[in-house]
């Protein structure tokens, strides 16, 4: 009896003892029940880990390449390359306005500087239309001096002349009156050349003055869209300069002429700034995609720094405060100028909006208009 009972217990004794290598085999088993889970989703993660790395290597390297190549942003900001290496608009060819439904247009080439052509496209009033069939070019010359404005149309970055919505300005524009000249900055349509802003200025100064040799008593104005009011302000303040020196030399033996005598004969007849802002390179910074680098230390530093480099400036904010112009009568006194902060969110000019409520185009009167002060939203 005290046998049975020793071997039950050896035998419960057995049981309970762990063959050699148990400990083991149960630690593997879970090891390789956690290692399966991790496997399920180690291929999601290991996607998410280099998607991130990825944005974290692009969002350094964008300022690191603009501060090493500045001419980057250049192109960027100028955008001609697509007229150039696109040819956007397609299938146009700036030639051939009546295409475009511009019956009443010359083509024709400027050209400022050994080297450069410019494309010009010359737009007689609606008025004008029958006369302008088959007209030479000497009869659109002449017809500038007819006592109707004049307004030579300097557009945006991107794209040519030929774009629909200038176009559809000019015919809008031609309607109400107006002779209208658009030009092609060099680099940009059918135009030679790289753009700059020093060579942008000197274009839209070179156009004006060849306007104003033929236009006589009819006024002529700058209207700028975009980066073109920036060219249009540059242009505007260098034929004030130009025009207040020459004034200066005729009234030296004058002796009582005083300074506001002076200031109607150099003003420029008009500027109209469609889609302004302060100065190129608050724009730049005011940019969504600049936005997204605001909090990385020194970014504002290589933004000057690029800017700089590339020579562009575009001070709206400074020409607007260095331009002199005279209302033409008492009524013009009491709304001047009209300065909206811009309020669409979509609009990539973020810093001033100006809207010259004082020369009502559509109603056919043109009327100088002085800005005394602009809003910065």
């Amino acid at each position: 009896m005290r046998k049975t009972v020793d071997k039950d217990n050896e035998t419960k004794t057995m049981d309970n003892k762990e063959t050699p290598g148990s400990e083991n085999k149960k630690s593997y088993c879970k090891r390789n029940t956690v290692t399966s889970e991790r496997s399920h989703y180690s291929p999601w993660l290991s996607i998410l880990k280099k998607a991130i790395l990825l944005q974290c290597i692009v969002y350094i390297s964008l300022p690191v390449m603009l501060g090493l190549f500045p001419w980057i942003l250049g192109h960027v900001v100028f955008s001609h390359w697509c007229t150039k290496r696109i040819r956007f608009p397609y299938l146009v060819d700036l030639t051939s306005p009546a295409e475009l439904s511009l019956n009443h247009t010359l083509n024709f080439y400027l050209s400022p500087e050994e080297g450069i052509s410019l494309g010009v496209w010359h737009t007689v009033p609606d008025s004008q239309w029958e006369k302008a069939q088959g007209a030479c070019p000497e009869w659109y010359s002449e017809t500038l001096g007819d006592g109707s404005p004049v307004i030579i149309y300097l557009h945006g970055n991107v794209g040519s002349r030929a774009i629909n919505h200038r176009v559809e300005l000019v015919k809008i524009l031609s309607a109400a009156g107006y002779h209208v000249l658009s030009l092609d900055y060099r680099g940009y349509g059918d135009s030679s050349g790289e753009p700059s802003e020093v060579g942008m200025t000197s274009d839209a100064l070179y156009l004006y003055q060849w306007v104003k040799t033929r236009s006589r008593t009819s006024q002529v104005c700058l209207w700028g869209h975009s980066l073109g009011t920036g060219v249009a302000t540059n242009a505007a303040v260098k034929i004030q300069e130009q025009a207040m020196e020459l004034a200066r030399e005729r009234a030296r033996d004058l002796s009582d002429v005083t300074q506001a005598d002076l200031e109607p004969s150099y003003a420029v007849d008009g500027v109209i700034l469609e889609a302004p802002y302060t100065n190129m390179e608050e724009e730049v910074a005011s940019h969504p995609l600049s936005m997204m680098y605001q909090c990385l230390p020194g970014f504002e530093s290589v933004l000057h720094h690029v800017m700089q480099s590339n020579n562009m400036v575009f001070a709206n904010d400074e020409n607007c405060t260095r331009l002199h112009f005279k209302p033409l009568d008492n009524s013009m006194q009491r709304t001047r100028c009209a300065l909206y902060p811009t309020v669409n969110p979509w609009d990539t000019h973020t810093t001033i909006s100006i809207w010259i409520l004082t020369w009502p185009v559509w109603l056919g009167g043109f009327y100088k208009v002085r800005i005394t002060t602009l809003i910065d939203r």
